[in-house]
């Protein structure tokens, strides 16, 4: 199974191959005009290589794209990044990985974060998050730190009760029946949803199963603020803070978000699925 960061670098490679196209260069002209060996080129557009930023700047500019360098740029270091994580995590454990976010939620004013398949991490209870968590340091073969991870989650939540914050979240129907545990775990965690749903400061809309929508399932992500955004994997996150990417992000979620019930047609599918555990 491929890895975030190397789907990340074959998106990229991709990206690379159509400015070069668009440039009407072949691979062999623009690896002659950089003065790199022909292969780099076929390695670079298939994902079998990293390209430096040195390597981006000649790129765009013997393509005549010096515009999106910066872009492309800031790309390859979130690249980079996703290798940094997942290699930090499995020698340091899910701990980390966890603790590792709290400076951004705590500068965050607005989140906005949409999942299709399991509840937010902000959202889930102790027992929820430690079945999630386990099950991913078992899969990736990362150190045991399964109690301390839970303890890091967990502490991230404060930011629900404190500061002048605001948290819109859209779940998916299909988030509120995938089996975590056991029934005692989901039926915590849902009830966990509809205390959560009284505080004035979260918003949480459900999008129904059978409703019209606005537009298809996505990955999950998240939005902090309008600066970054995360699409959180089991092996690494992927941060984007280009601001083309973002602003597609937020239409993306605004459409989630019209697809979605409030208030008591979303308690109602909330305690459906509650009575289904």
């Amino acid at each position: 199974m491929t890895t975030p960061a190397e789907n990340a670098r074959r998106a990229l490679g991709v990206r690379l191959r159509e400015i070069r196209k668009d440039a009407g260069l072949t691979g062999r002209a623009l690896a002659d005009a950089c003065g790199w060996h022909f292969t780099k080129i076929s390695k670079i557009e298939g994902g079998g290589q990293t390209p430096s930023e040195e390597n981006l700047r000649d790129w765009c500019r013997t393509c005549g794209a010096e515009d999106q360098t910066a872009d492309l740029i800031a790309t390859v270091r979130s690249i980079d990044s996703m290798y940094l994580e997942l290699r930090r995590t499995m020698r340091t454990g899910m701990r980390h990985k966890q603790k590792a976010l709290l400076p951004l939620y705590e500068r965050t004013r607005v989140f906005r974060a949409y999942e299709p398949g399991i509840v937010p991490g902000l959202l889930q209870t102790a027992e929820y998050a430690a079945a999630i968590i386990g099950r991913n340091i078992e899969q990736g073969g990362f150190p045991n730190d399964l109690d301390q991870a839970v303890a890091a989650r967990m502490e991230r939540q404060k930011v629900l009760y404190s500061g002048d914050r605001r948290f819109l979240f859209v779940l998916e129907e299909q988030a509120l029946r995938t089996r975590v545990g056991n029934t005692d775990v989901m039926t915590g965690q849902l009830d966990r949803l509809l205390a959560v749903m009284s505080l004035q400061r979260v918003s949480l809309g459900v999008v129904p199963a059978g409703g019209e929508r606005r537009t298809w399932p996505s990955v999950g992500f998240w939005i902090f603020d309008e600066h970054t955004v995360r699409l959180e994997t089991p092996s690494a996150e992927l941060t984007i803070t280009q601001e083309g990417e973002i602003a597609v992000y937020l239409r993306k979620f605004q459409r989630h978000q019209t697809s979605a019930v409030l208030g008591n047609p979303a308690r109602d599918l909330i305690s459906q699925a509650m009575r289904a555990t």
